[in-house]
């Protein structure tokens, strides 16, 4: 599992659970760029946009 932070809120994310849907990237691009290192930039929007788009996720790969 590997932790993003912004102080506010941490997202947790779980690799082997991920299904490669991208509901993130589509959802929030300007916080999850796969071709980024690392690929989750989580100071890139606010905590709440970030909250809402999590939620919506089919598959609890990463959580809050």
């Amino acid at each position: 599992m590997k932790e993003y932070t912004n102080g506010e809120i941490t997202v947790c994310w779980e690799p082997s659970k991920c299904i490669h849907s991208q509901y993130c990237v589509k959802g929030l691009p300007s916080v999850f760029d796969r071709n980024k290192k690392p690929w989750i930039n989580i100071k890139g929007a606010s905590s709440r946009e970030i909250i809402e788009v999590v939620s919506r996720w089919p598959i609890r790969c990463a959580y809050i």
